[in-house]
C-alpha cells in the first residue's frame, strides 16, 4: 500500500518480482546494445575487438549510466516497470533522489567491478612472476567473497523484499513505485476461456495420433460412393483399368487387390503398409492378395 508522509512525494513499496523482472530487463538492454555495436565491425578483421572488449563494454555502460541512473535514478528496466531507486539514508520518509556520491559509487560497483573482473584475467593470466600470482589469487577471493555475499543478501531479498542486490544495499538506496499503482483487475471470463481452449486442445493433441485418418477417409468414400454388383468380365476390368482407384491418374505397373479396381502398384503397396487391414476406397473389399494385372488390355482401346 502507498503512503504519504506530509506534503512529500508517496513511497510505494515494490514487489519482489517487479525489482527481479527490472534486472532482467537491464540484462537483456545489455546484451542488446553489445549484439548492435559488434555488427558495425562485421566488416572488419576478425577478432578487432577481442583485446579491447571489456574497456568497450564499459564505455557503452557508462553511457546508459549517465543517461539512466545519473538523470533520471532509474535504471532503463525500472523505467519500464514504473520504479525508480530512493535514497534510503535520508531521515525522512518521503522520496529522495539519490546522491551524487551514490549514483558514482553505483558506477564504480557495477561497472568498474564488471571490468576489473573481466581484465584481471588478461592482466595476470601470463605473469609468471610470484608476486603476480598472489594479486591473481587474492582477486580470485574476493570475487568469491563478494558472490557469496551476493547470495546471502538474495536470500535475505527474498525474506523481506528490500535490495535485490548487494550494491543497492551497500550504498543504501531503495527500489520504490515513482506513481501509485492502480489496482488490477483480472479478467475471470478471459481466464476461463482461455483455459478451456488450452485443455480442448491438448485433447485434440492426446487424441489425433490415435485415428486412422486414411482409413476413416477411404471408408467415408466408400459410402459416398456405393458399387454394388460387379461383374468380373474382361470388359468390366477394362472399364476400371483407366485410372487408379487411388490417385486417380493413368495405373503405373496395374495391380489389383481381388476386387474388380485397379491401383498403381506403388498406391497400394504403400498403402497396404501403412494399414495392414486397408479395403479398397471403392467398394470396400479388403485386400487378399496383391496380384499384377494380367488381362491383356492395350492403352489405344482403353481410351476408345
Amino acid at each position: 500500500m502507498a503512503t504519504s508522509i506530509g506534503n512529500g512525494k508517496s513511497v510505494n513499496p515494490v514487489l519482489r518480482i517487479s525489482q527481479l523482472d527490472a534486472l532482467e530487463l537491464n540484462k537483456a538492454l545489455e546484451q542488446l546494445v553489445w549484439s548492435q555495436f559488434t555488427n558495425c565491425f562485421h566488416g572488419f578483421k576478425p577478432g578487432v575487438l577481442a583485446h579491447f572488449e571489456p574497456e568497450v563494454k564499459a564505455f557503452l555502460c557508462l553511457i546508459l549510466w549517465k543517461f539512466t541512473i545519473y538523470s533520471k535514478n532509474a535504471t532503463v528496466g525500472q523505467a519500464i516497470l514504473n520504479i525508480q531507486y530512493k535514497n534510503n539514508l535520508s531521515q525522512t520518509e518521503k522520496y529522495q533522489p539519490l546522491s551524487k556520491h551514490q549514483k558514482l559509487w553505483y558506477l564504480i560497483f557495477t561497472v568498474g567491478g564488471r571490468w576489473l573482473e573481466e581484465r584481471c584475467y588478461d592482466l595476470f593470466s601470463n605473469r609468471q612472476q610470484q608476486s603476480f600470482r598472489k594479486i591473481k589469487s587474492f582477486i580470485g577471493f574476493g570475487s568469491g567473497l563478494l558472490k557469496l555475499c551476493g547470495l546471502l543478501n538474495f536470500l535475505i531479498f527474498l525474506r523481506k523484499g528490500t535490495f535485490a542486490t548487494l550494491t543497492e544495499r551497500i550504498l543504501g538506496i531503495r527500489s520504490v513505485f515513482s506513481k501509485p499503482q492502480s489496482v488490477r483487475q483480472v479478467g475471470f471470463e478471459y481466464m476461463n476461456r482461455e483455459l478451456l481452449w488450452h485443455g480442448f486442445a491438448e485433447f485434440l493433441i492426446y487424441l489425433l495420433p490415435l485415428i486412422n485418418v486414411q482409413k476413416l477417409k477411404l471408408k467415408i468414400s466408400s459410402w459416398c460412393s456405393p458399387i454394388s454388383g460387379l461383374s468380373s468380365s474382361e470388359n468390366t476390368l477394362a472399364a476400371y483399368c483407366r485410372e487408379c482407384s487411388l490417385c486417380g491418374e493413368w495405373p503405373t505397373m496395374p495391380h489389383t487387390i481381388g476386387c474388380p479396381h485397379v491401383f498403381c502398384y506403388y498406391c497400394i503397396k504403400s498403402n497396404f503398409i501403412f494399414d495392414m487391414y486397408f479395403t479398397c476406397p471403392k467398394c470396400g473389399s479388403e485386400v487378399h492378395d496383391l496380384q499384377p494385372l494380367e488381362y491383356k488390355i492395350e492403352m489405344t482401346e482403353l481410351r476408345v
